[in-house]
């Protein structure tokens, strides 16, 4: 009997490294994408230190260029701190071209904010594709289909494109947004079949190192293992239940629900009951409010 190791390499790796992804601004020529090359791209766009992010980022700026594309990042889109370099240069505008009137969406945190992209991306984990029409995922998300897109031109520059949601440890989110060249463009099924893939992969490592690299405080203790009794607490305390209730709940005094409560938060470094459910949630402790 084959063992599974030689099925793969018999049938899957054959597969992948024949993947071939066609340029949009050459209509008939093709790139052949390697394991080697998928690797060799990922760690152009990898940044380990400050002075890697200016080079990386021309990598996947080259990049989303020769499949069609021109990119837009955020790190974190709760925040409207943009990714810089190591000399404090804005990427967004210096490497991706995002200078026009209007294209500098940072400088207006209400345009963020009134943005269904980024609301979008807190619903969604896996890359889609939207226009002025919905969005397209490659399986059904009853979320994003309450989510109206009004004014799209405005908000996406655009008339369609590649969303890569980027989610990070500790809560954080951030978003790759792929906008054809092609001004006309609104149907980016094949172009997604084709590189959503790809530039899902390329935008988890170059957003994910930049996180890693310039992350500066550390407020969440590192290696903080709660009791399971903790997490029962926390969580019926983050779905809106009073200790009395939650005593309850789990048919323990109050006192004890209360115990509980403070040693969770004395283990996550949290200044009150609020703070500690927060901090939980951020590291997973939580799971599904479902």
């Amino acid at each position: 009997m084959r063992s599974q190791s030689d099925f793969v390499a018999r049938h899957c790796i054959p597969y992948i490294a024949t993947i071939r992804l066609r340029y949009n601004k050459v209509g008939t020529e093709f790139v052949n994408w390697t394991l080697d090359n998928i690797r060799i791209l990922l760690e152009k766009v990898t940044i380990r230190d400050a002075d890697d992010i200016h080079k990386a980022a021309i990598a996947l700026n080259e990049s989303s260029i020769e499949l069609g594309f021109k990119p837009a990042i955020s790190a974190d889109i709760a925040s409207k701190n943009q990714i810089i370099d190591a000399d404090g240069s804005i990427i967004n505008a210096d490497i991706f071209g995002w200078v026009d009137d209007g294209q500098r969406w940072w400088e207006d945190s209400r345009l963020a904010l009134k943005s269904f992209l980024p609301r979008a991306c807190r619903y969604e984990c896996e890359p889609f594709w939207c226009n002025a029409d919905g969005f397209n995922t490659r399986w059904r998300n009853k979320y994003l289909e309450g989510i109206k897109l009004k004014d799209f031109e405005q908000f996406v520059f655009a008339k369609a494109t590649i969303v890569v949601p980027v989610h990070l440890s500790f809560g954080q989110i951030g978003a790759a947004s792929f906008m054809p060249l092609d001004a006309d463009k609104r149907d980016l099924a094949d172009d997604f079949e084709k590189h959503g893939d790809v530039l899902g992969q390329i935008s988890r490592r170059f957003i994910a190192s930049y996180v890693a690299a310039m992350r500066t405080s550390q407020w969440i203790p590192s290696n903080c293992a709660l009791s399971k009794r903790e997490v029962e607490c926390l969580h019926w305390a983050a779905i809106g239940k009073t200790d009395r209730e939650v005593s309850e709940i789990l048919t323990l005094s109050h006192a004890t629900v209360r115990y509980h409560l403070q040693r969770a938060g004395e283990k996550l470094n949290a200044v009150n009951r609020s703070q500690a459910v927060f901090k939980a949630g951020q590291l997973g402790f939580l799971g599904s409010a479902s």
